[in-house]
Formats: C-alpha cells, sequence, structure tokens
C-alpha cells in the first residue's frame, strides 16, 4: 500500500513539459537511440522556451513581457540584421501602483501645465523602462520606447534630450550601450572621468556602459589623441582608424578640451605610428 501511494505521487513530476518533449521526439518523430541525447535536446527546448516565456509569477499588474536586444551583443557592423542580435526577454514595469497615486496626487495638487505633467510622468516611465530592461539583460531601443509609450520617434528622442540635461547618470539605451549613432554628450561624460583619473571600472558603473563600451571609448579616444600629437590631418585620421569624419570630430573636440596645447600644434604634418589595437 505504501508503495502503491508513493508510484501515485512520484508519478505527478514526471507529466512534466520535459518529458513530454521526450516523448514527442520519440514517438512522432522517430527519433530513438541515446535516451541522454534526447535529455539534452529536451533540456535546450525547455530553456529556450524559458527564456522567450517567462513565469507568470516574475510579473505583476501593470507590467509587460517584452523581448529585445540582449545587452551582451557586440557593436553591430555593416549589413547586421535583427535577427543576428542576441535575443532577451525581460519583464518591464509598465504601470506600476506609484503612477496611479502620482495621478491622484496631481489631479489633487498644484495647478501644473496638463502637457508638462504629460512630458513629466513619459519621462519617469521611460527611464523606468531603460533601466528595468538593462537591469535583466536587456537594451531597450527607441523605436520600442516609440511603441511602449506610444510616442513618436521624435517625442522619444526629446524626452530623452531632456533626461540628459536635467540628471548626470546616462541612461543605458540599445543606441548608447552599442554606440550606435553620434552621441558626443556621451562620450564627453566618459572622457571626462577618465581624464579625472577613474578607473574603467568604476566609469562603467557611473555611466551604466558595459565595461567592454566603456574600454572601446578610451581607445578610440587615446588613438585620435596620438594622431593629434603626429600632426595627422582629419582626412588622414579617417584614413587611418576608419572611423567617420563625424566621429573623429567628436573625439578631437574632446582632446582639445582636455589638452588645449593639441588646438595649437594642430597642423597637416604627416606622420606614422603605431595605435593601439581598437577591437571593432
Amino acid at each position: 500500500m505504501k508503495t502503491e501511494v508513493r508510484n501515485r505521487y512520484e508519478s505527478i513530476p514526471k507529466r512534466s513539459f520535459r518529458n513530454a518533449i521526450i516523448r514527442l521526439l520519440e514517438e512522432n518523430y522517430k527519433i530513438l537511440g541515446s535516451h541522454k541525447v534526447l535529455s539534452l535536446l529536451a533540456d535546450d527546448i525547455v530553456n529556450l522556451h524559458r527564456e522567450f516565456y517567462p513565469g507568470l509569477d516574475r510579473s505583476r499588474f501593470g507590467h509587460v513581457v517584452w523581448r529585445t536586444t540582449g545587452a551582451q551583443c557586440k557593436k553591430p557592423s555593416y549589413g547586421t540584421k535583427v535577427e543576428d542580435y542576441e535575443v532577451k526577454t525581460v519583464i518591464l514595469p509598465l504601470i506600476t501602483d506609484e503612477d496611479i497615486e502620482s495621478r491622484i496626487r496631481s489631479h489633487y495638487g498644484t495647478k501644473q501645465n496638463p502637457q508638462d505633467k504629460q512630458v513629466d510622468r513619459d519621462i519617469a516611465v521611460m527611464s523606468r523602462l531603460i533601466r528595468s530592461a538593462y537591469e535583466q539583460g536587456g537594451l531597450l531601443s527607441g523605436a520600442e520606447l516609440s511603441v511602449l509609450l506610444n510616442r513618436s520617434l521624435t517625442t522619444i528622442g526629446r524626452y530623452l534630450r531632456l533626461y540628459h540635461e536635467r540628471n548626470t547618470d546616462i541612461l543605458p539605451t540599445k543606441g548608447i550601450v552599442l554606440d550606435q549613432g553620434s552621441k558626443p554628450s556621451h562620450k564627453g561624460s566618459i572622457i571626462n572621468l577618465y581624464e579625472q583619473g577613474y578607473p574603467e571600472l568604476d566609469i562603467s558603473r557611473l555611466t551604466s556602459h558595459t565595461l567592454e563600451a566603456v574600454g572601446r571609448y578610451i581607445r578610440k579616444y587615446r588613438n585620435i589623441k596620438l594622431l593629434l600629437e603626429k600632426g595627422f590631418s582629419v582626412i588622414e585620421m579617417v584614413r587611418t582608424t576608419g572611423m567617420g569624419r563625424s566621429t573623429i570630430l567628436q573625439y578631437r573636440d574632446l582632446v582639445y578640451q582636455y589638452h588645449p596645447s593639441l588646438h595649437a600644434e594642430d597642423g597637416f604634418s604627416k606622420a606614422s605610428g603605431n595605435l593601439s589595437s581598437d577591437g571593432d
């Protein structure tokens, strides 16, 4: 009787998704042979399902399940497709109890321009979504924020500018972390800390950038500084580094800011020198 009861209980955990996969492979696809191989295949499928459809117990009221770019992705090369990026499933706090309470307080509080209220609320939600995604290993793009907040790309760009004008930290969006587009203000934040003597690990923490991204910014800055010291022109620096002209001008201006003597010495003499490896 005791054995019968044990068998009845032990059968419950065996009715698992994993075991169903193994049975499906054996019976429907006639994949027979090593049970160990089938078990490994089943484990991979279970892990993939868990990644794309995380447990609902992790989510709360107002949260949304979202698939985005993984934070471990490297800077994209030319022709990189969306499907080539690592995918990360995150649960984003789109609406919180604090949001509802804020609206209640706002209704009975001081009279503020309704448009200003909306902008402040949107920026608060935007920054919360970006940080939550990053903490879970994901990177939200401007287009994704546009969909989540139901705002245009132009408006999202304005919100990001307003946030960075009002705050000293940097929001870790996909464009910032993967260095897409021209972001001289963010280059400036990293180089400013570097010129003050902060270690790269601390710069990574303070600017919400990966350590690899911080190192890439600093290497490029040092390379441009070295070429300026050797008298390279902008065109020569473009040919030597492979960087775009606008990017080189951004780094050149940063070098001039911290090493103004190089500005006066900037010429068009041709020289050569060894550059540190950029790795991009």
